[in-house]
């Protein structure tokens, strides 16, 4: 059995805030099991666990394998990685529709800038809100649907408005231009309470991650999966099922994983939800990648931790 860990640094084109938390690069591990592969990425301000509290788990999981024992993990990014690993992978379907554009950057920069991008939007981009004074990304917002009456956007606030913040926000949009909003605050009564109120659209992410209870309203539309975050396959595999029960749309997305997680990802996507557009616009803001021109993982551009044939 080939057992293999590697480390990875992949600098951003640009700085980019987690949670509040400033990074210039994405860090994390690839590993290796016979001729199989997976991402064991913590992000940073989202997952419970560090870097350093995930390698050494891995670690420790490689040795029970070398010595023929079946491991446990207990830490999220590492199941995902070692079910992805030991995973036999189905064929590839139909090509799935293309990954929706996540737009960063301040109110006032893209604003400045719309020009330059906006004529390339689709209909459909996603934006990052409770980030910036609320009357600048509103702004932002109006001129965004100002400009382009068929656009739909999906926003998303990260857990980072109180009740009464979010009850503002929404009242200032209108609920029809607005595909959803996720994660408009860290609880669900208070999602419900806003959602309610305003009739605005609504998907539940983080919540998800975090294991809080939630409960099917009218203005849920969507669940939203982070399979680093959620952890064991099986974990997402349950929401999928759910969200078919309630007739939800599932959005597979991503935590700024390399271009393997992003395939394994997309493969995910395919096989849970062929019909909608995945959260996987995330690779533009990587400055390099790990594969190589085959696509596979080249460890020359990795550090190796633990190699055994």
């Amino acid at each position: 059995m080939t057992l293999a860990l590697y480390r990875y640094q992949l600098p951003f084109t640009q700085p980019l805030a987690f949670h509040g938390q400033l990074q210039v690069a994405r860090e994390g591990l690839l590993v290796r099991i016979d001729d199989g592969w997976g991402e064991i990425a913590p992000l940073p301000g989202f997952s419970k666990e560090t870097l350093a509290d995930a390698q050494a788990e891995a670690l420790d999981c490689l040795a029970q394998l070398a010595r023929g024992q079946t491991p446990t993990p207990q830490l999220p990014s590492v199941q995902f990685g070692l079910d992805c690993a030991r995973r036999s992978w189905p064929e590839q379907g139909a090509p799935l529709p293309e990954p929706y554009p996540l737009i960063q950057g301040s109110p006032q920069e893209l604003l400045k800038n719309w020009k330059q991008w906006l004529h390339e939007t689709p209909l459909k981009a996603k934006l990052k809100v409770a980030r910036y004074p609320m009357r600048d990304e509103l702004a932002l917002i109006r001129l965004l649907l100002d400009r382009r009456p068929n656009l739909k956007l999906v926003l998303d606030a990260n857990q980072g408005w109180t009740r009464e913040e979010a009850w503002a926000f929404c009242g200032h949009l209108d609920p029809n231009r607005i595909e959803y909003l996720e994660d408009l605050c860290a609880d669900f009564e208070d999602i419900a309470f806003v959602a309610s109120r305003t009739g605005m659209p609504v998907a539940l992410d983080e919540l998800l991650a975090q294991g809080k209870p939630w409960e099917p309203i009218p203005q849920l539309r969507a669940l939203v999966l982070k399979p680093t975050l959620l952890g064991a396959l099986a974990n997402s595999e349950a929401l999928v099922t759910r969200a078919r029960e309630l007739k939800l749309k599932v959005i597979v997305s991503s935590c700024f994983e390399s271009g393997l997680g992003l395939a394994q990802l997309a493969r995910l996507a395919g096989e849970w939800a062929p019909d909608q557009a995945p959260g996987l616009d995330t690779r533009r803001w990587l400055a390099r990648d790990l594969l190589d021109k085959q696509g596979q993982p080249d460890p020359g551009r990795m550090e190796p931790l633990f190699h055994r044939d």
